[in-house]
């Protein structure tokens, strides 16, 4: 008989199934993450087939101290500066592997991705193990990521015992991923941080690679990804009518109603205009998408600055495959 999934608030439950090899979803400020004993092989391929995620996409690791990094990754004792200003935050630095790191964590690749998470109940979680967690989010793979605990038991339930129930995310899409693996830093992904931000600390222009891959070295980095059920597309209302005429035509709008549907066939990201509400709102009003009964969706992208670039990104792969 398939167990349920409970959702609770016991860290010390948590850590136990932890330690017992099992799976549990920890929240965090970005989304909800499927943890696992990143040391322990048999506890990450039951992350991989609980996602049902291909092992060519590597892992991301959570730790709560950059002090843990070097058990884990070769890097310059420079780097610590970086991160000891932006951690705890929605950042995962790509570092030299150590051998301690399990070869499917990271795909084969001889990096990986460190990330010390701002979320109090994880980090208490992460201080009380004596292994670090990998921690992909906590939904089927290609589908559109948890922001809170019931999100996670909607899709995985009976796949894992517990979910240590956090509260809605505060930041609501994906750590900003930078390569320190070579000289000169690199964004490989777009999220919670902005590049703003980023390059104050930095002290320089960085390199935006963003390049998707057959077979990635950061999570994230696939073409089509973040995508709901239903279709989406980056035509207009009006050239979607004129093509499906037929179909039941939605629409996803950054903030503000389109004339050319009613208001009930449309969702809003802000109302207010907000992109960092936007951000907050984007896999929940994606999730809300799958409730409706439209056939189409038009996707109107977010302003092209901050996190909007973030945004952006995650809306152009879920909208890739159509």
């Amino acid at each position: 008989m398939k167990r349920s999934t409970e959702i609770g608030t016991d860290i010390l439950r948590a850590a136990n199934e932890l330690r017992n090899g099992e799976l549990v979803a920890i929240p965090t400020e970005t989304v909800y993450g499927l943890a696992g004993n990143a040391l322990e092989r048999e506890s990450v391929i039951k992350i991989f087939e609980a996602k049902n995620r291909p092992q060519f996409d590597p892992l991301i690791i959570h730790t709560h101290a950059s002090s843990e990094f070097e058990k884990y990754a070769d890097f310059d004792p420079r780097i610590l500066t970086w991160v000891d200003q932006l951690s705890p935050g929605p950042i995962t630095y790509i570092l030299k592997k150590k051998t301690i790191i399990p070869d499917l964590v990271t795909s084969g690749h001889d990096t990986v991705g460190l990330r010390i998470p701002r979320h109090p109940m994880t980090l208490e979680l992460l201080k009380s193990l004596d292994f670090p967690l990998a921690a992909p989010s906590a939904n089927p793979f290609g589908y559109v990521s948890p922001t809170r605990a019931s999100h996670v038991k909607d899709q995985l339930d009976g796949r894992l015992p517990y979910i240590l129930d956090g509260g809605d995310a505060e930041v609501g899409i994906e750590s900003t991923i930078i390569d320190l693996s070579s000289e000169r830093p690199a964004v490989l992904r777009l999220g919670g941080f902005e590049l703003a931000e980023l390059e104050k600390v930095f002290e320089q222009k960085l390199e935006d690679i963003r390049l998707s891959s057959s077979q990635p070295n950061a999570p994230g980095m696939l073409h089509s990804h973040y995508a709901p059920g239903v279709q989406l597309s980056k035509l207009s209302i009006a050239e979607l009518k004129k093509q499906y005429p037929e179909k039941r035509i939605g629409a996803l709008r950054f903030s503000t109603y389109s004339e050319e549907l009613p208001n009930e066939a449309q969702i809003l990201l802000s109302e207010s205009g907000s992109i960092t509400e936007a951000a907050q709102r984007l896999f929940m009003c994606l999730r809300q998408l799958d409730k409706t009964n439209w056939d189409v969706v038009s996707v109107e992208f977010a302003p092209e600055e901050g996190l909007g670039l973030a945004i952006n990104d995650r809306l152009t792969r879920a909208t890739h495959q159509q």
